[in-house]
Parts: C-alpha cells; structure tokens; sequence
C-alpha cells in the first residue's frame, strides 16, 4: 500500500541574521529570500515551498525577533510571533560561531508558549570545530526541551538533506498545497523588489540599510519579449538619497547592474530596469506608508 503523502507548515525563527534566509534558498535551490550580512534583512513571511514525490514542507521565514525600535520593528516583531501559531513545526535557527546569547535566551522564552515541536538547528558547523558543539547544544538543552536537534551549515548544504527527513517524520498526511514546480506564493514583483533591495544592502553604507524600502511601480512584458520593470526606492532622508544615487549616479547604476543579472535569472528573460529614488520622511514610523508598501501582520 503506498505511503499517504504529507504536508504542512514550518517556521524558519532565530535572531537577526543567523542565516535564516540562507536555509531557505538552500532548501528551495533558488534565491527567493534576500540575503545580507547585515541583520534585520528580511521584513516579510517569505513562503518557500519544497515539494518531493511525497511531502510537501511549505517554508515561513520570518523576520528575526529582536526588540523593536520602531513601527517597522514592531510590525516585524508581530510577523513572527503570530507565525509561530500558524505552524506544524517551528525550526529555531542559531548561530553556533555566536553561541547562546541574550538574543536567544529572549527568543526561547517566546517559544515556552508553542505547543508544536520546536527543533534546534545549530547552523554555521563548517565554520567551527566539531568538539566544540557538544558544550554549545547543552547550554541549548538546558534551557528548552527541544524536539530534535539538527546541526547544518545552511550556506553550504551540510547535513540539510537531515533536517528536512527529521521534519517530515512530524508532518501528518495531507494534500499537496502547491504544483510541484512552484516555490513561493509570492508574485515575481515581490521578489524583484527584495532582490533590488538586497543589492542597496550589499552596496550603500550602515546607516542606509533600514532606512530602504523598494516598490515595483509598473511591470510588463513587451512585443520583443523583453520584461519592463520600474522600481521606487524609498529613503527616508535626503542625504540618504544622494548616497544611494552616488556620485554622478555610479551606485545608482551598479545597484541596477547587479539586480538586473538575478532578475533575469528569476524570470527567464531579459529585463530593462528603471529605478527611481525618492525621499518618504520617517516612513518606518508611520502607520499608512507602511501599509502603502506592503506590511501587514494581519
């Protein structure tokens, strides 16, 4: 008798910039979450969905939890709390170069409320000495009863193919949500956005990266196939506005260079990409601009 396909929810969790991301895109083997070194990259539920012959596993990686310090942050903080209620498990991703640190300890008393089984995913292996994560998993244990732990490096694939057989052994039969071949629920300007956004990350200074969002204003193909896109980046001060033009528009024109060749791997096409930087004053903190750009955690 064959197997009952199964299926269900899992939540990516940890603190900010611990390569929650990274795990995703490894999982899904394609980029739809951005990635940065710099912490607080992601601000929405990406739904990455990874599909076998009999499982499907339907990934949210949610912002990392963090005290906020705006209307952003705290937008983002409730995108993560309220993702932990909706799941059929919940990975708590560390970084075992960091170790236990407050951050965590703050985040494992959130979990002390979820009923569904939590793993420990200890990510970054490949980066310390294997004699060194026995210490780093007790201090873990001690604090949370944790349903299973998983060592990975998310970056490389280490031990990944593990994790998702230990995450199908808690999912219950149920239908195939998703086409095998679709991996996110996301519209492609989503993506094209996040992807823009992460080159800005990459390539403007500290105190820029918060202070960015990105808009798809206009998206179409034309009659010679190729895909027209118009983008919006939004600052929140005019200083900032000239460092992500850059002089003679240079930063500008390398930000539109790198986002063009990851956009076109996305869509299969070649793309003409016109972007705009405007000033939006202390968007983060105002209530319907942030609802104009797409946060919500209702």
């Amino acid at each position: 008798m064959k197997d009952q396909h199964k299926s269900g929810f899992v939540a990516i969790i940890g603190r900010p910039n611990v390569g929650k991301s990274t795990l995703l895109n490894q999982v899904i083997g394609q980029k739809i979450a951005i990635m940065s070194d710099k912490a607080q990259t992601t601000r929405n539920k990406i739904q990455g969905v990874y599909t076998t012959e009999g499982m499907q596993i339907v990934f949210l990686d949610t912002p990392g939890i963090h005290k906020p310090k705006s209307k952003l942050g705290s937008y983002m903080m409730k995108v993560a709390e309220n993702t932990l209620d909706e799941v059929d498990a919940v990975l708590f991703l560390v970084d075992v170069v960091d170790g236990l640190g407050g951050g965590d300890r703050f985040i494992i008393e959130r979990l002390k409320n979820v009923q569904t089984p939590v793993f420990l995913v200890l990510n970054k292996i490949d980066q310390v000495h294997p004699e060194a994560l026995l210490p780093i998993i007790t201090a873990y244990k001690d604090l949370y009863p944790f349903a299973e732990i998983v060592p990975i490096s998310a970056l490389n694939g280490n031990n990944v193919n593990t994790l998702l057989e230990q995450i199908g052994k808690y999912l219950q039969p149920g239908p195939q949500y998703y086409p095998s071949d679709q991996v996110t629920d996301y519209p492609e300007q989503f993506i094209c956005a996040e992807l823009i956004r992460e080159k800005i990350l990459h390539l403007t200074r500290e105190e820029i990266p918060h202070s960015i969002a990105v808009a798809i204003e206009n998206m179409k193909v034309e009659d010679n196939g190729i895909v027209s896109i118009g983008a919006v980046i939004y600052v929140e001060r005019d200083s900032q506005k000239g460092i992500v033009i850059g002089k003679q528009g240079a930063l500008l024109k390398e930000i539109g260079k790198q986002a063009r060749r990851d956009i076109e791997a996305l869509l299969g096409s070649k793309i003409f990409l016109e972007m705009w930087v405007k000033v939006k004053k202390d968007w983060r903190n105002r209530e319907h601009v942030l609802k104009d750009l797409g946060f919500r955690h209702d």
